[in-house]
């Protein structure tokens, strides 16, 4: 029976601890400003040095539709 409730007492330790880290995480806004701060500058970094297709450069024929079929 000692064993339960010191088996008791830590888990709701940790359940509360773990509550108030979660408390601080979203009251601070530390999650939005992680993303704002590191992944965001990574993502563009990555995203803007990628290789795309120039859709300017193709050519655009007035008279020729793609065929829809139902």
């Amino acid at each position: 029976m000692k064993k339960l409730g010191k088996f008791l007492f830590k888990f709701c330790f940790v359940f509360v601890l773990l509550n108030a880290l979660l408390f601080v995480v979203f009251f601070f806004d530390l999650d939005g400003k992680l993303m704002f701060n590191v992944v965001e500058p990574f993502l563009k970094k990555h995203y803007d040095n990628m290789e795309r297709k120039d859709v300017l450069k193709e050519p655009y024929d007035l008279d020729k539709f793609p065929e829809y079929k139902y």
